[in-house]
């Protein structure tokens, strides 16, 4: 009978907690549900793909990008997204940028693995915010991304107010 209470009492608090759309969020926090950036430009980046190899018995992933995503390189482009900090501060001259929040699991679900691209400022640094950001700067391929640094890189990024 115990058993049956407590069941009871898990599927009310579970039944109460979805009508009020709080499964799943920080408990006392207000987290917002976050819409993915996606433009045209987030498109072409996340048709990118891996060409896999074989060396030495060991997998090699080398970097393919399609056509749409080849003719950004070396052009200005406008990103959208999300600061995604490589190194602990507040200010942030290089990070990451993704169409994602970083509060939301880059690693959850079943889309994979948000699209993201490393950003380089040219002068000013960007103060972290969990705010969307939008990016304005030169799209570069790094041809030798197996060396710590992403495949794809905004250069001379300015912050677009």
């Amino acid at each position: 009978m115990k058993q049956i209470k407590v069941l009871a009492i898990i599927i009310t608090l579970f039944t109460v907690g979805t009508a009020k759309g709080q499964i799943g969020q920080f408990p006392g926090e207000n987290v917002p549900d976050h819409t993915p950036m996606m433009n045209s430009t987030w498109e072409a980046v996340d048709k990118m793909m891996y060409k896999v190899t074989t060396e030495n018995n060991k997998k090699v992933y080398t970097p393919h990008y399609p056509p749409v995503l080849k003719a950004l390189e070396n052009k200005v482009v406008e990103l959208p997204g999300y600061l995604v900090p490589l190194n602990s501060g507040r200010n942030h001259k290089t990070f990451m940028l993704s169409v994602l929040p970083v509060m939301q699991c880059a690693f959850c679900g079943s889309n994979g693995i948000p699209p993201m691209v490393e950003i380089f400022m040219k002068n000013e640094s960007v103060k972290f915010t969990e705010e969307p950001i939008k990016i304005k700067g030169k799209m570069v391929f790094n041809p030798e991304p197996l060396k710590g640094n992403a495949e794809i890189q905004i250069v001379d990024a300015v912050l677009v107010k």
